[in-house]
């Protein structure tokens, strides 16, 4: 959707692309007032990431259905040659033919009153009764998740967190590229974890089976090679950048009063021990989400 704003139209390679300020806000803010709903009734959302933060349709009911209507045309690619089965039999179950993808933004609003709605409930659960595997992505898991396997409410906290940083940087705070081998995976984003946001906590850190691959008895980073130094190999390091860095190097469109706020909140929130996380509500009562915002200045923003 962020590819929707005029202001990436035409799109150019040397184009920063995120939201205006103001827009991420808003986004963050109403995401988080549904996620808070569900909090005060018991409810983790259990998978609290973008691709579940949805614009709603513009007016959709009293639009005419001829400008819905996707277009039948075989030749045009809007929909599929009939479909068939590999073994020639005849299914009585399969559809006539598939719709190709068509995107829904012309039928969305990205005007200042632009609504955000929490999706997808597939991996929600009741906090007295949480899943033995969540569904949370890769790059938004709370650390007591990666090492202990421990689901908690405040899995959500974490991964919203992460988005603050996301969507006003326009950069993923971990990205956790996907492997055959989770061990590697768990290893990539426990590095970048104690690189952004410092030590792990004692207790944590001792659940790190194959934390001596890269830390010294006395816990000091001397390889970054994940899997270990090879046989007569040496040992890997590459620049640790702290969250705060990693914020200033993205080079927010923001002032330095707003930029520390949100950094203070990033911080606030990324907390490695569960029981010290804000809950939704209190994230709200935040000063940055507290702070006046004009339509007039929303509208400004999502301006060429």
């Amino acid at each position: 959707m962020v590819e929707e704003l005029p202001q990436f139209k035409p799109r150019r390679w040397e184009m920063e692309i995120r939201y205006p300020p103001l827009m991420a806000k808003s986004i963050l803010k109403q995401a988080l007032q549904a996620l808070a709903v569900l909090h005060e009734n018991g409810i983790a959302h259990g998978d609290f990431q973008p691709g579940n933060m949805l614009f709603t349709l513009d007016h959709i009911d009293s639009r005419p259905e001829d400008e819905l209507r996707q277009d039948e045309d075989v030749q045009a690619g809007s929909i599929s040659s009939p479909i068939q089965r590999l073994d020639g039999k005849q299914d009585n179950w399969a559809p006539r033919y598939l719709c190709i993808a068509q995107p829904l933004a012309p039928f969305t609003r990205l005007t200042e009153d632009f609504k955000i709605k929490l999706s997808d409930m597939g991996g929600a659960f009741f906090f007295t009764d949480p899943p033995v595997k969540p569904r949370v992505p890769l790059g938004l898991r709370a650390p007591e998740l990666i090492l202990a396997g421990e689901v908690n409410k405040t899995m959500d906290i974490w991964s919203f967190g992460c988005l603050v940083f996301e969507l006003i940087t326009g950069q993923p705070l971990f990205c956790v590229p996907w492997s055959d081998s989770e061990a590697t995976q768990d290893d990539d984003h426990l590095l970048s974890l104690t690189a952004c946001l410092g030590d792990l906590p004692e207790e944590l850190y001792r659940k790190w089976k194959t934390a001596s691959l890269y830390f010294t008895p006395e816990r000091k980073l001397f390889n970054c090679q994940l899997g270990g130094v090879p046989d007569g190999g040496e040992p890997l390091m590459v620049e640790q950048l702290s969250m705060e860095e990693m914020f200033d190097q993205a080079n927010p469109d923001l002032d330095a009063e707003e930029t520390d706020a949100v950094k203070v909140l990033i911080r606030r929130i990324l907390q490695y021990d569960p029981a010290q996380r804000p809950s939704p509500t209190e994230i709200l009562r935040d000063p940055w989400f507290c702070e006046n915002e004009s339509a007039s200045d929303l509208s400004k923003s999502l301006c060429l």
